[in-house]
C-alpha cells in the first residue's frame, strides 16, 4: 500500500527549514562562558559553579535581589584560585542607633575563597570547593564542593553544601557519624573571625542548574535549584519562597560589561551589573606624548661624528639620555673598551625599555672602538645592577638580522662593582625637585557612612644634599571631605596607635604630613642601609633604620628595621602627643615558581600598640608588572582585645599607570582594603623601603619583557 505524502506549503517548508537551522546553530555553539552569579564569583545565581575566570581578571558586581544589595570584588590571582570581598547592605535593617548612623542600612563584610581541586576532561567534570564568608562575620558563611560539566551549549552543576548555601538541609551530615557537634550549626557570632567553629557544621543541602549559551553570542539563559530555603536567614531576617528555582540571563554588552537580571524565589526580581577587566593582559597604552626612540647610526645611515672619547659633547649626551631615555646621568665612565653610563631610570617603568633607548642614542654617538654599553641603574643614589649590551648584537637586532633569543645571550647583569674606571663626565647634582598633585583616602564601610572620604592638594619636594642623602617634605591642604560624618571611634583596649584617625583628618584644614631626613648607601655587593629621622606619617615622628640583604639573581632577602616613633598631635604640625614606642621587625621575602611569580613576605616584631607578632603577605605579580596580593597579621593581642575583626587584614591590588597614560611613567596605582581600622597589628607607615627600592636587582622581569629593547 502507498500512502500520498501530504503537499509541501511554504510554511511546512519554514518550519522544516527553520527546525534544521535551529539544530545546526545548537550544534556548533561554544559552551557558555564563566559568568558572575549575584554573589561576584563565577557561579549561576545564587549558588557558586565550579568554573573560574580568567586569570588575571578582577570584576565588580553590584546585585540586588530584596532585602540585600551585594557589592563584590572578585579577583583570579590563579587559575586555580578566586577570592573575593564584599559588603552586602541589608534593606529592612539598620547599621546602628540613629544619633550614629541616622537611617544608613547594615552593612556586612565578608570574604570568599574557591580552590579549583581538578580540571574538566572528557569524562571527568571539573571540581572545585570554596568558603563563603570565610573571613567576616560569618552571617552568610557557607562550605561546599560543586561539579561542573559541559554538554555542547549547556553548563551543567551539582553541589552540596553545608551553612547558608545549603540552608535547606536536604540529608544528614555524614560527619556526625564522626561527632555529634556537625549535626548542628553554631549561630554566627558576627565577630569578623574566620568562621572556623561553625565550619562543615549543620545538615547538608544540594544546589545546581545549568546554563545555557543561545545561539545569540551575548546572552546566556541560566536555570537554578537554590540549596537555601530562606527560613534561617541572619539576624531572622527570614524571607518566603515560593519555589526553589531560579530563573536568569545575562547579557554581554561587551567584554568589560554584562548585564544580570532573574526571578528568584518564586517573587523577587534581581538585577545586577558587572564591569570586568584583567590585569594580566593589559599592555601599555600608545605613548603619543612620548619622544621617539633615537634611531641607531645603521637606522639614520650617517657618517660617524665622533672618532674618539675626547670628541664627545657629554653634557649633551647625557640631557638627551634623561630627554629620550628616562635616565638621569650622574656619571659616565669608561673601562678599556666598555662605556659605563650611571644613572637614575625616571621614566620608563620596563628595564628593557630604558636599556634600549639610552643603547640607540650612544651607537649613534660614541667610537667605533667601543663594544659594550652598560648602564648602572641607581635608586635613591645607591647602585643597584649594572646591564651591560653588546653593541653589535643590538644593533642587529634593531635592523631585524637576530631573534630576540640572540639578543638575550649577548646581555649580561651583574653587581655593581667597586672597579677601577676612567672618569669621562660627572654630572651636576640637581638639588631641587618638587610638584603638585592630588591626595585621595577614604573609608568604607563604618556605621557613620558606607564611604568617607577626604580630596586633598598636595605639593611634595626633595632637597638633595648629595645623590643618596636628602629631605623630603609634603604640604596637604584639605580640599574636600566628608569625615565630619566620622563619629564613631571604635571601642579599643589597646593604645590608639590608629583608631584616633577622625581627629587627624578633622583638626585641621593645612597639614604637613611628612618632613624626613633619609640617607641610602650600599653597604656592600649585595648589602644595603637606609637611616631616617623625621615626621615619616601623618600620625608618627620618630629615627629608624633599615638594612637589607639582596643578592642578585636569588630569589630569597633579609632585611630588618628598627625604629623609635613618637605620637604626633592632632593638626599633624611640629608638636607631639605622650605616647612612644619602639618598633621593627624582621623579614624574609621570597618569590615562587617560574611561569607563575608568587611573592610572599614573613615580617616578625613588634607593632605600634607595643604587641608582638607576625605579618604574612602573599602576591602574585603578573609578567607586565601588575600583581594583586592579600595579608594578614596575628599579633599577641587576644581577639577580645582586638575587637571586631579579630585580626589585622586586608586584600591590595597595583596596577602600573604606564597602563593608562599617554606618556611613560614609572608610577603606580596602589588600591587596598582593609574592612576595619583597628590598633591592633598596626605597622609604621615609611616612604622608602628598601625592598621596593631595589626591585630592579630581579632580572626575571627584565627578561620577561626584553621584547620592550626596540620600543
Amino acid at each position: 500500500m502507498h500512502h500520498r505524502l501530504p503537499p509541501l506549503t511554504p510554511i511546512r517548508v519554514g518550519i522544516a527549514l527553520l527546525s534544521l537551522s535551529i539544530s545546526a546553530a545548537l550544534q556548533a555553539q561554544t559552551a557558555p562562558a564563566p559568568t558572575a552569579s549575584d554573589w561576584g564569583g563565577i557561579g549561576l545565581l545564587q549558588t557558586p559553579t565550579a568554573r573560574m575566570a580568567d586569570e588575571g581578571e578582577i570584576a565588580f558586581t553590584a546585585s540586588h535581589t530584596s532585602p540585600y544589595s551585594r557589592y563584590n570584588v572578585v579577583m583570579q590571582p590563579l587559575p586555580w584560585f578566586e577570592g573575593a570581598f564584599r559588603y552586602v547592605s541589608v534593606a529592612n535593617r539598620r547599621y546602628g542607633p540613629e544619633w550614629l548612623s541616622g537611617n544608613q542600612n547594615y552593612k556586612d563584610k565578608s570574604i570568599d575563597v574557591k580552590l579549583r581541586l581538578w580540571q574538566e576532561s572528557r569524562w571527568i567534570p571539573e571540581v572545585s570547593a570554596g568558603f563563603r564568608d570565610l573571613g567576616g562575620t560569618g552571617l552568610f558563611s557557607s562550605e561546599y564542593l560543586v561539579a561542573s560539566k559541559r554538554f555542547g551549549a549547556l553548563d551543567a552543576s551539582l553541589g552540596l553544601a553545608t551553612g547558608y548555601i545549603g540552608n535547606r538541609g536536604d540529608f544528614r551530615n555524614p560527619l556526625a557519624s564522626l561527632d555529634d557537634r556537625f549535626k548542628v550549626r553554631p549561630r554566627a557570632q558576627g565577630t569578623g573571625n574566620l568562621n572556623s567553629d561553625g565550619m562543615f557544621r549543620g545538615p547538608v543541602g544540594v544546589f545546581g542548574g545549568v546554563s545555557y549559551q543561545t545561539p545569540w553570542e551575548p546572552l546566556q539563559l541560566k536555570l537554578e535549584y537554590d540549596g537555601n530555603d530562606y527560613k534561617r536567614e541572619p539576624q531572622n531576617n527570614n524571607q518566603r519562597q515560593r519555589t526553589p528555582f531560579n530563573f536568569g540571563a545575562s547579557y554581554a554588552l561587551n567584554s568589560n560589561v554584562q548585564f544580570h537580571a532573574a526571578w528568584e524565589r518564586g517573587d523577587a526580581l534581581m538585577l545586577a551589573i558587572t564591569l570586568r577587566g584583567n590585569i594580566a593582559q593589559a599592555s601599555a597604552t600608545p605613548k603619543l606624548l612620548d619622544p621617539a626612540p633615537a634611531p641607531t647610526l645603521r637606522e639614520s645611515q650617517g657618517t660617524k661624528q665622533n672618532t674618539s672619547l675626547d670628541a664627545v659633547d657629554w653634557p649633551t649626551l647625557a640631557a638627551e639620555l634623561e630627554d629620550n631615555a628616562g635616565l638621569r646621568v650622574s656619571r659616565i665612565t669608561q673601562r678599556g673598551q666598555e662605556v659605563i653610563v650611571t644613572g637614575e631610570q625616571r621614566r620608563f617603568f620596563y628595564p628593557a625599555q630604558g636599556l634600549g633607548r639610552s643603547g640607540r642614542l650612544l651607537d649613534a654617538t660614541l667610537p667605533d672602538d667601543i663594544t659594550w654599553f652598560t648602564v648602572q641603574n641607581t635608586r635613591l643614589g645607591a647602585p643597584i645592577v649594572e646591564t651591560s649590551l653588546e653593541r653589535k648584537a643590538f644593533a642587529d637586532y634593531a635592523d631585524h638580522r637576530i631573534e630576540l633569543s640572540q639578543l638575550a645571550g649577548h646581555i649580561e647583569m651583574a653587581t655593581p662593582a667597586q672597579q677601577r674606571r676612567t672618569t669621562l663626565y660627572d654630572a651636576p647634582i640637581k638639588r631641587f625637585d618638587g610638584g603638585f598633585n592630588i591626595g585621595y583616602q577614604q573609608s568604607v564601610g563604618g556605621p557613620d557612612g558606607f564611604i568617607l572620604f577626604q580630596v586633598a592638594g598636595t605639593y611634595s619636594g626633595n632637597l638633595h644634599f648629595t645623590r643618596n642623602t636628602w629631605l623630603t617634605g609634603t604640604l596637604s591642604y584639605n580640599a574636600y571631605n566628608n569625615y565630619d560624618r566620622f563619629r564613631y571611634d571604635a571601642p579599643s583596649r589597646l593604645p590608639r596607635v590608629r583608631t584616633n584617625i577622625r581627629r587627624y583628618l578633622t583638626t585641621e584644614d593645612l597639614t604637613l604630613p611628612n618632613l624626613q631626613f633619609t640617607t641610602v648607601h650600599q653597604l656592600g655587593n649585595d648589602l644595603y642601609g637606609s637611616a631616617y629621622a623625621g615626621l615619616f606619617e601623618s600620625m608618627y615622628g620618630g629615627l629608624g633604620g633599615e638594612l637589607l640583604y639582596r643578592p642578585l639573581n636569588e630569589r630569597w632577602a633579609i632585611g630588618a628595621e628598627l625604629n623609635w616613633v613618637k605620637q604626633r598631635d592632632f593638626d599633624q604640625r611640629f608638636s607631639f602627643r605622650d605616647y612612644s614606642v619602639a618598633t621593627g621587625h624582621a623579614s624574609l621575602y621570597y618569590q615562587w615558581g617560574t611561569e607563575r611569580k608568587i611573592v610572599s613576605v614573613v615580617s616578625a616584631g613588634r607593632y605600634l600598640a607595643k604587641d608582638w607578632g607576625a605579618t604574612l603577605s602573599v602576591s602574585r605579580a603578573f609578567n607586565n608588572g601588575a600583581s594583586i596580593g592579600a595579608y594578614a597579621t596575628k599579633t599577641d593581642v587576644s581577639s577580645a582585645d582586638f575587637g571586631e575583626g579579630s585580626f589585622d587584614k586586608g586584600i591590595f591590588v597595583s596596577i602600573p599607570f604606564d597602563f593608562m597614560l599617554p606618556r611613560s611613567t614609572r608610577a603606580r596605582a596602589n588600591f587596598a582594603w582593609t574592612p576595619l581600622y583597628r590598633d591592633g597589628g598596626a605597622r609604621l607607615s615609611r616612604s622608602y623601603g628598601l625592598y621596593q627600592m631595589t626591585s630592579e636587582r630581579d632580572p626575571d622581569f627584565f627578561y620577561r619583557n626584553l621584547d620592550r629593547v626596540t620600543d
